[in-house]
């Protein structure tokens, strides 16, 4: 068991899992480098001393720290739900509409990761940079993208996970 009670798992499940939470303490860890770009502009306005770009490396910085956690949401079951509608449902049901989320993600995340490469070759091979620190906007597709494909990955984890709750427990 981890710290969080949970059972920790094995093979491409528990590769999967460590991956999205280690990508996901990497979306933390670039929150708190836009937390101090932003308090160094603060203090740095405070003081007469600008800081050049702060703005860009929020926005970049902040999209990055989002589809960093979203791999993260779906292996841990954490986006939103409306339970009210399913309060009295039974497990099977449950996995079933777990399993349709999941694949439904799963197609989200395969849209987004085709569309953002292209994004990405675009932004490159035009040679679009930010207005100020001139950093190539491309940079912050490239985290976007491993996002993306780890949150494939999550959801077909959850999608299999949903399938055997959905079959039931085995007798043999």
């Amino acid at each position: 068991m981890n710290l969080a009670g949970e059972e920790r798992r094995a093979g491409i499940t528990g590769a999967v899992d460590r991956l999205v939470t280690a990508w996901a303490l990497f979306g933390g860890l670039v929150l708190l480098a836009v937390i101090a770009v932003n308090l160094a502009a603060v203090i740095g306005a405070m003081v007469g001393r600008s800081f050049p770009g702060d703005f860009e490396l929020t926005e970049m910085g902040v999209a990055v720290a989002v589809f960093a956690f979203l791999p993260y949401c779906q292996i841990r079951d954490a986006n939103v739900t409306a339970d009210i509608f399913t309060a009295g449902a039974g497990p099977r049901l449950l996995a079933a509409l777990r399993a349709l989320a999941a694949l439904v993600a799963a197609g989200f995340a395969a849209i987004l990761l085709w569309r953002m490469s292209a994004g990405m070759t675009d932004q490159r091979d035009y040679g679009y940079a930010t207005t100020i620190l001139q950093l190539p906007i491309w940079y912050a597709f490239v985290p976007v993208l491993v996002s993306l494909a780890l949150l494939a990955a999550a959801a077909l984890v959850t999608l299999t996970n949903a399938l055997r709750v959905m079959r039931g427990p085995r007798h043999g």
